[in-house]
């Protein structure tokens, strides 16, 4: 019996929302995003993530041939997108005559894209719009679900680290815990350094006379 394609995306997503029911790292759910990109498009001869990080870093991840990674130096070479002729005529003398790129957005900004590409013109449909739409909303929610991991594990190891030291200055000059806080702030405020590292630097000094 053959499915059709809306059955097989359905099919597709729900293997993806169970295997990242469990922790995983986007390094292992992007792969995934990709390689039902190549299944459930026919016309895609291979996909990657461009993922956009602060200062205008970039990284090519998840790719399913060396292909996407040229492409996207290619993009940052020029700073143009598809539509723009530097960029057009090179990937057209690689051989890529179609693609469709997909935003992936987070709460806060555009985290990167994930990008599809074919060595035959006109090679995706409305259909095929519409399967990208769905891989790139789990790809974003899976960068998103990643970096709010990491930022709860930079606030607890911030406080951690504000704790010891509060501890150490509570010990060393007999004072209570709101009067420890108020000197690493004063220490904070006074040298403008981040009270996180007024923090490290009380630790550090822990095993000084």
């Amino acid at each position: 019996m053959t499915h059709p394609r809306n059955y097989d995306l359905a099919q597709r997503m729900a293997e993806l929302a169970r295997a990242s029911a469990a922790p995983r790292s986007v390094e292992k759910v992007l792969p995934d995003v990709t390689a039902a990109a190549m299944e459930l498009i026919p016309g895609a001869d291979t996909a990657g993530v461009l993922l956009i990080g602060k200062g205008g870093k970039w990284d090519s991840v998840a790719n399913t041939s060396e292909l996407p990674h040229r492409l996207d130096e290619l993009q940052m070479l020029f700073n143009e997108g598809q539509r723009w002729p530097r960029y057009s005529a090179a990937v057209v003398e690689i051989g890529v005559l179609s693609g469709l790129s997909f935003k992936l957005y987070t709460s806060d900004r555009t985290a990167g894209a994930l990008n599809l590409f074919s060595f035959k013109v006109n090679a995706f449909d409305a259909e095929d719009e519409t399967t990208g739409v769905v891989l790139a909303a789990h790809a974003a929610a899976a960068i998103l679900a990643s970096r709010q991991g990491e930022q709860l594990q930079s606030a607890l190891s911030t406080r951690d680290r504000i704790g010891q030291a509060k501890g150490i200055i509570m010990e060393r000059f007999g004072v209570d815990d709101m009067k420890a806080f108020d000197m690493l702030r004063t220490l904070s405020q006074d040298s403008n350094t981040r009270l996180v590292d007024v923090a490290q630097q009380v630790i550090d000094t822990r095993g000084d006379n």
